[in-house]
């Protein structure tokens, strides 16, 4: 069981996920899901964004590139 406060925008956007009939669980649930992925993906391009930094993972991630090339399809 959850219990939340919301504030006026959290209500109104309850209001329009739920004005189709969709349950406020059900509504909720799937807000959860969505955020969760949101925050996946965000970590992940911090991340990818620190490796991009990083020389020595840049010199690594080239030098793969230069010995898979021959096995490019195109």
């Amino acid at each position: 069981m959850l219990t939340v406060d919301l504030d006026t925008r959290a209500e109104k956007a309850l209001d329009e996920l739920t004005s189709d009939g969709r349950s406020v669980n059900d509504a909720v649930r799937e807000a959860l899901l969505i955020a969760q992925r949101l925050r996946r993906m965000e970590l992940a391009q911090m991340a990818a964004e620190r490796l991009a930094g990083d020389p020595a993972d840049r010199a690594e991630a080239e030098s793969i590139m230069r010995d898979t090339e021959h096995l490019r399809a195109w």
